[in-house]
């Protein structure tokens, strides 16, 4: 069978929108020989629709949508993701489904089985489960219809243990299957491809003994990123081919029922769907950057150009995802601020070839430090003093957003993040933070993949030691350990769960621990505040990670 892969970046609730993306990509897979076409996971209202599901009017629109999609498919089937209201009087209200589209209707509906509750998921919430999977039968094949979590049930799998029961696999394996197809939204984080592409998807074809082809959708929703490379895997789990990454692709793959004797064909794969980790890492947060601010009606984009790394880099990101002529590095020089910061951050905006102003906020703060003295005196300069400088900063900032309608771009990363190590009201002010799941050590290496052709970052900004430049001399190391031994602290503490004493077992120092365990704690309280962040590691601050602000547990 000739397969149409339709790897699509739909806009949650843009119903018109999607459907024009469907039916384009139909009639181009269509044109250039497709016999069967697949969508993605939700493909209609697209993913997570979260609590728009609750509108009254959601479901029955996407309803609608649908069935103007069916009415134009022709002679050639198409699978495509949607959701389903639940017509019986039990259960959550609504079925995540994959509708099986032929001669002007829906012929066939499969529901999803295995609906994921953790981390960003909250399917529960929603959709009731499907009972088993739907074998559809066309042209004399059988075709299995799962959808993303359904065939996440590797033994090596961790959340494997969630599920109960025959799994879809099991289920499907008792018939027979010719083909398999997944409708997926599988957010992607680092070292997620690798996990997908051996344990999921080749996993499944062996277990079926039949080719599975693996639509995933692509581009940001929120705080997810989705990077597509969608796949198809011959019965034996070899990749037959893979389409691009963290970019929209459309493929004809012809999928043969190969057995184990037969000679396996040079894989087609798409020149990004193999990438090195910081390639991918740039993309994705290009792309999630890209999404958030063109989805939601921005086109123009403001950085704070300290002259340090972090702002550096997402001046670096902000270029790339909006184009030099559509942002505007700004730099806001205090009494305190530094030569080679100020040097650093103009020599950058001319490298990325950006519109750069300067404001000066030393009159500033010395007026607030007027008018805050009568009530100050008597008790010397400390962090309060020191933010004032920060809150400015993001009142000016804020101003430029409002008057000229761009998205002001936070600049601080996920070490600074867990430990506190930014100020409220003041460099975390912004519509979206770019960087803030990627650590500190991170940001250094970004920064030189950045570089690898040429210097866009300037050397001395990587190399200088870093600093908030708050108040004369501070340099970050005053405050935190180095951050390859903060870093790897907060790896274990915030992803992996680990205890204090797990972490001085480790061999780190019980105090630093300790200073760092504290720190986090004492901090919920920012970052439910903070703005959104783009999601690149598999526990991210935010939506997936749900501590009480107020809570005393010392582990």
């Amino acid at each position: 069978m000739r397969l149409g892969l339709a790897q699509l970046n739909p806009t949650v609730g843009d119903l018109a929108g999607n459907r024009r993306k469907i039916l384009d990509a139909y009639a181009a897979l269509v044109a250039k020989g497709a016999e069967l076409v697949v969508f993605p996971e939700l493909a209609v209202c697209g993913y997570p629709p979260r609590d728009l599901l609750f509108k009254r009017r959601f479901v029955p629109d996407v309803s609608e949508s649908l069935a103007e999609i069916a009415a134009s498919v022709g002679a050639v089937p198409a699978i495509i993701g949607t959701v389903e209201a639940n017509p019986g009087g039990r259960g959550r209200p609504f079925y995540n489904s994959a509708a099986f589209c032929y001669r002007g209707k829906v012929g066939a509906v499969g529901r999803k089985c295995l609906l994921p509750t953790y981390d960003v998921f909250d399917e529960d919430r929603y959709f009731e489960p499907g009972a088993s999977p739907v074998v559809v039968q066309h042209a004399g094949l059988r075709i299995g219809l799962t959808i993303c979590e359904d065939i996440w049930t590797h033994p090596m799998i961790s959340t494997r243990r969630l599920y109960n029961g025959r799994v879809p696999l099991e289920q499907l394996a008792d018939q027979k299957c010719d083909l398999m197809v997944n409708l997926s939204a599988s957010p992607w984080h680092s070292t997620k491809e690798t996990l997908r592409q051996n344990l999921v998807v080749a996993d499944s074809a062996r277990a079926l003994g039949c080719p599975v082809a693996y639509i995933n959708c692509v581009g940001g929703n929120d705080e997810l990123i989705f990077d597509g490379r969608s796949l198809v895997c011959d019965s034996q789990g070899r990749v037959l081919a893979g389409l691009a990454a963290f970019a929209e692709d459309q493929r004809v793959v012809d999928v043969k029922h190969l057995g184990t004797q037969a000679p396996f064909e040079v894989p087609s794969l798409h020149p990004t769907f193999r990438q090195d980790e910081y390639h991918d890492m740039f993309e994705a947060l290009v792309l999630g950057l890209r999404d958030y601010a063109h989805k939601s009606g921005f086109q123009r984009a403001l950085v704070a150009l300290s002259g340090g790394i972090d702002s550096a880099v997402v001046g670096v990101i902000a270029v790339a995802a909006f184009g030099a002529e559509n942002v505007v590095g700004v730099s806001l020089p205090s009494s305190i601020s530094s030569q080679h910061s100020r040097d650093d951050a103009r020599t950058l905006a001319h490298n990325l070839g950006i519109r750069f102003e300067t404001i000066a906020i030393a009159d500033a703060v010395t007026a607030c430090e007027a008018s805050l003295a009568p009530l100050f005196r008597g008790r010397p300069p400390d962090v309060a003093e020191e933010n004032i400088q920060a809150r400015i900063r993001g009142v000016l900032m804020m101003a430029l957003s409002n008057k000229f309608g761009a998205l002001l771009l936070t600049t601080g990363n996920k070490s600074e993040m867990a430990v506190g190590y930014c100020t409220l009201y003041g460099d975390m002010a912004g519509g979206l933070a770019v960087i803030s799941d990627v650590f500190k050590t991170q940001v250094y290496a970004l920064a030189r993949w950045i570089n690898r052709e040429r210097e866009l970052i300037p050397v001395s900004t990587i190399e200088k030691p870093p600093s908030a430049e708050l108040r004369p001399g501070q340099k970050d190391q005053d405050s935190l350990p180095p951050y390859d031994v903060l870093d790897a602290i907060l790896k274990g503490y915030v992803e992996e769960g680990l205890s204090r004493r797990d972490l001085v077992a480790q061999g780190f120092a019980e105090p630093v621990v300790a200073d760092v365990v504290r720190k986090v704690d004492l901090n919920e309280y920012k970052r439910k505040q903070a703005a959104p962040g783009l999601k690149i590691t598999p526990l991210a601050f935010g939506v997936g990670r749900r501590i009480p602000i107020v809570q005393k547990y010392v582990s």
